[in-house]
């Protein structure tokens, strides 16, 4: 079993010393806590030698033109922001030593070698590794390895750090003789994990677990959906994934692209540091409604129509209302060419129009094929007559005015915007195409009771845009990505996973969600029917189910709602143990016993939310307020002087905070439209806190709470 060395962590900054070639002197040989520091101070000497290296490349006789010139200045910027030292992120967090096991192959590193493991590669002036970067191979076993797979590794030792500062290290001995009952848990790893949370979302990169390792590792060509509970680092995992495969396949994902869809601005705004920590800062992220932003958004649906309108059944309606704009030829065309005429007789074109249709290939390209069809035509007959026209001609007579005017006539051009207002504004229209796909109560459900004029005066609703991507893609292919990472993907509808699966038809995506949490009335009920709406079937569906953040006690009582909302889902299995982290409290006045529990909650070190139905956020800014708590929105970034988020429970997903004051749950579950989706919306809630909870109420708790 692993051998733990703690040191003590003192109460300030330590200073380091200098490195063994310091004009201080040497670090004291016989204290390996000096020597760690010495490394640390000596590699962050190596990295700022790399920044003003990068900072003094003068590209004036290396560029052709202006244009090159520039593209060089850009990356040299990317490069130095890249090489930021960052004073209160460690510039490493681990070491392995590496020995030659009897009778195996050296190790990646080769025998006896030892190495630093940390966020970015540092080199010396002579190129030799002073850090190496987390995610390259020799890097591994620093996840992975244990004393049942050593990996070759037969010292691993793990830093804590104060302020930027190293002043603690912990080892475990992998080879060496362990006894049953010997105490694994790393007691730097559970500080790290338990550091208190004031600001953005902070990267998990030394303490990602060894099932964690295997997801982030996972091939770029397939496909990974995570199911992962409250707490159990999916979505760092998803980000660190996109990290692991920039760094592994960084020339081709320079090319094709990556982007991060997450479930709504706030959620993007905590997560968008952690990318840039791990020196990443090219990777695009937007929401779902960002990728259909094609129309201005104005109006609402119900949640019968948005359920509707978000079936995949409505790809088909789609396809059925744009390919009823093809008609089939009923007169000849008359080509005139010099003072030649060919005549192509409405028998061929009927057949050129009928075999496009039947490849059922895109309407836009499909559209554009027609005239070069015609035009074939018309150059086998010159062939015929003893001419010998070339590509030029065909293109020629593919502009002629009579092949213009057949395909105009039998292939128009469709605007989706149109396409889709139609359909919403025409009971017939809709009612001709949607036959045998949607009732008759289903089309009135989705019917605009008054229609819109033009496109620019809609009322589009979110749907709605998904339903004009849809059709835009039926029109002209969407541009393909290389890897996309979907986060909260139990709320999407089948249409919406559909818009994201265009963006990663060549390539692959990490898909991370948890059905517990889904809250929308369209919210998936299993990740094979999701995946089939991504165009991803074949995808590997992994589960994590060990919790890293959320309390033993918080998590337990959470879990209760389990076989109410989500039967057959296993729990959370919270590896932390943080007794008294659960506190419930019955009130006569809520508003007052709220801004008690946020005044408790913030005598603590680190963030605190208050989460409470959407109705009720009004009232509690004005209590919060009142009693001189300053506070602030999702989506703002907290800090030492202001640690307290108000938290809409609609906005809750995703976001984690210290400590949790919960207003009122059973106003929670009733802001819902059903007991189901009301109780995943309390789940959410309940599961946001990384060390403790405070349950504030005056109604009864829901029942299922036990």
């Amino acid at each position: 079993m692993p051998t733990h060395v703690p040191q003590d962590i003192p109460d300030t900054p330590v200073t380091p010393p200098p490195p063994t070639d310091a004009p201080g002197g040497p670090a004291d040989p016989a204290d390996p806590l000096a020597r760690e520091r010495a490394h640390l101070s000596g590699s962050r000497a190596a990295l700022r030698a790399m920044r003003e290296d990068v900072q003094g490349l003068d590209i004036r006789d290396v560029t052709a033109n202006w244009v090159n010139a520039a593209v060089l200045e850009a990356q040299i910027e990317d490069r130095i922001k890249a090489l930021a030292d960052l004073s209160h992120t460690p510039l490493f967090f681990g070491r392995l030593d590496y020995q030659h096991a009897p009778g195996a192959d050296l190790a990646e590193g080769g025998e006896g070698e030892r190495f630093y493991i940390g966020r970015r590669h540092v080199h010396d002036a002579d190129g030799d590794p002073m850090v190496i970067d987390w995610r390259a191979p020799v890097s591994q076993p620093f996840y992975r390895a244990s004393t049942k797979d050593p990996m070759d590794i037969g010292l691993r030792r793990r830093f804590g750090y104060t302020g930027g500062e190293l002043t603690a290290y912990e080892d475990e001995h992998l080879t060496a003789p362990v006894a049953s009952d010997q105490h694994t848990t790393s007691k730097l790893l559970q500080a790290e994990i338990e550091r208190p949370r004031v600001g953005p979302m902070r990267d998990i990169v030394a303490t990602i677990q060894p099932e964690q390792d295997e997801i982030v590792r996972s091939d770029l060509g397939g496909t990974v959906c995570v199911q992962g509970g409250p707490g159990t680092g999916k979505t760092a995992v998803g980000l660190h994934r996109v990290a692991y495969l920039l760094y592994a396949h960084r020339d081709r994902l320079a090319r094709t692209g990556t982007l991060v869809i997450g479930p709504n601005r706030s959620f993007l705004h905590y997560i968008e540091q952690v990318l840039p920590a791990l020196g990443e800062l090219e990777v695009k992220q937007a929401t779902v409604d960002d990728l259909v932003a094609g129309v201005e958004i104005r109006g609402t649906d119900t949640a019968e129509a948005a359920v509707i309108k978000g079936d995949a059944r409505m790809a088909e309606v789609l396809r059925r209302a744009l390919r009823s704009h093809v008609t089939l030829p009923t007169e000849p065309a008359m080509v005139v060419r010099g003072s030649r005429r060919w005549r192509i007789p409405a028998y061929e074109l009927e057949e050129i129009v009928g075999e496009l249709l039947a490849r059922d290939i895109r309407y836009g390209a499909a559209r554009d094929a027609l005239p070069q069809r015609i035009a074939h035509a018309v150059l086998v007959r010159m062939e015929q007559a003893g001419e010998a026209p070339d590509d030029r001609v065909q293109d020629a007579v593919a502009r002629n005015p009579a092949v213009k005017a057949v395909v105009k006539a039998a292939w128009p051009q469709v605007d989706p915007d149109r396409l889709v207002l139609r359909l919403l504004c025409d009971a017939e229209f809709l009612a001709a195409h949607a036959e045998g796909i949607l009732t008759d109560d289903e089309q009135r459900t989705i019917l605009w009771a008054k229609p819109a004029r033009s496109v620019k005066s809609a009322k589009w609703s979110l749907a709605d845009a998904v339903l004009i991507d849809e059709a835009g893609d039926l029109v002209a292919r969407t541009h393909s990505l290389g890897h996309v990472v979907l986060d909260e993907a139990q709320d999407l509808s089948p249409m919406q996973y559909r818009a994201v699966g265009r963006r990663c038809t060549t390539g692959s995506a990490t898909i991370l969600g948890d059905l517990a949490q889904g809250t929308t009335p369209w919210a998936t009920s299993g990740w094979d029917e999701a995946l089939h709406h991504l165009g991803k079937g074949d995808a590997h569906v992994e589960e994590l189910t060990a919790g890293f953040r959320v309390p033993r006690e918080v998590i337990a009582y959470a879990s209760r709602l389990l076989p109410h909302m989500s039967p057959g889902l296993a729990p959370v299995s919270s590896v932390r143990e943080n007794p008294g982290s659960l506190e419930v409290r019955t009130a006569d006045d809520l508003d007052a016993a709220a801004v008690a529990a946020c005044r408790d909650s913030l005598r603590h070190e680190g963030s605190t939310g208050l989460i409470a139905a959407d109705a009720r956020i009004p009232a509690l800014s004005a209590a919060l307020t009142a009693a001189g708590l300053p506070h602030l929105d999702p989506g703002q970034e907290t800090s030492a002087d202001s640690r307290l988020t108000l938290v809409p429970a609609s906005l809750a997903k995703g976001l984690e905070y210290d400590y949790v004051v919960l207003d009122e749950p059973a106003a929670v579950v009733a802001g819902e439209p059903d007991v189901r989706t009301g109780l995943r919306r309390l789940y959410v809630a309940l599961t946001r806190a990384v060390s403790g909870l405070i349950v504030t109420h005056t109604l009864p708790l829901p029942e299922q709470l036990g």
